[in-house]
């Protein structure tokens, strides 16, 4: 990665995940002004134009479990699940539920008045792959998502055979995927799908996928004081972690199933927190419970 590109990174990165004081402050911002210079993603980087490498490199989440196992959701389904789907995050059944997006460099500049307006009230923001890719539309994205009032996160796309979970925490952290107590950023989700490259684990077994995640896991806890959310399908949960390891007791789930329920759920979890219920036209995704149930969970 160029120079001039880690110094860009570095940039926007403080503009957005500075401190809660200065979160705030951003909240001030007119929700449908212009991204700043800051927020401006580059023309180039590494000698492409920015939409090349955004296809190159960046693989957004879900991509790879649409790919693998279908997107069989309908109008019928989106709006079902839209309705309380059993027992939430306190463990007491769900009244409400809140609906969200998720998107990736491949929606560059969003439209979040639009977003907003059609109900959404939070949204999942792609920061970082392995070590060496970062969305260069994150702060228009991740801050663009705070000024118009939603909750907003961060995630991070596993490729947990390129290095050590701690290294891919450590690097989602540094790059925007931390976490303030100000009430409207959720914490980072680590995002465990198929393999866009090659063998659908990684080349790993159940134990070593496992004990991969529980560096991620115990590393973003370290730098961050808070779990993070994983999401991932049963189907992929099942046959690369299995029984290896149980996430249950610290992590929300956040589940990726594109039909008209939930379904099954991976192992080690009794309820879900988040739904990916759809890809189409862009990621959408429940919260399960209620909006002031959602804010407890970003305020930590």
């Amino acid at each position: 990665m160029s120079t001039a590109r880690r110094i860009w990174r570095r940039a926007v990165t403080a503009a957005a995940v500075g401190s809660a004081g200065a979160l705030l402050l951003g909240a001030l911002t007119p929700a449908g002004a212009a991204p700043s210079k800051s927020d401006a993603a580059p023309s180039r980087i590494d000698g492409m134009p920015v939409a090349e490498y955004v296809e190159k490199y960046d693989h957004p989440m879900g991509s790879q479990i649409a790919k693998a196992e279908g997107d069989h959701s309908t109008e019928a389904s989106k709006r079902a699940a839209l309705r309380p789907q059993g027992v939430n995050s306190d463990g007491v059944r769900a009244q409400a539920t809140v609906p969200g997006i998720d998107v990736s460099g491949h929606q560059q500049n969003v439209d979040w008045n639009y977003w907003w307006g059609q109900g959404k009230r939070f949204a999942f923001v792609k920061a970082t792959e392995g070590t060496g890719y970062e969305n260069p539309y994150f702060a228009q994205q991740y801050n663009g998502s705070y000024n118009v009032g939603m909750i907003r996160g961060a995630y991070h796309f596993a490729l947990p055979d390129r290095s050590s979970g701690a290294a891919q925490a450590n690097y989602f952290v540094d790059n925007g995927g931390g976490w303030s107590a100000d009430g409207k950023t959720l914490p980072g989700a680590l995002d465990m799908e198929y393999n866009p490259y090659g063998s659908t684990c990684y080349g790993k077994s159940q134990s070593a996928m496992a004990a991969w995640i529980r560096d991620f896991h115990d590393t973003y806890h370290a730098r961050t004081g808070r779990w993070p959310v994983i999401y991932t399908s049963t189907s992929w949960w099942n046959q690369c972690v299995g029984t290896a390891q149980s996430f249950g007791d610290t992590v929300p789930l956040w589940v990726a199933r594109y039909a008209s329920s939930v379904g099954t759920l991976p192992n080690g979890w009794g309820f879900h927190t988040f739904w990916q219920y759809t890809s189409s036209p862009i990621d959408q995704n429940s919260f399960n419970g209620a909006y002031d149930r959602l804010r407890v969970l970003a305020t930590g």
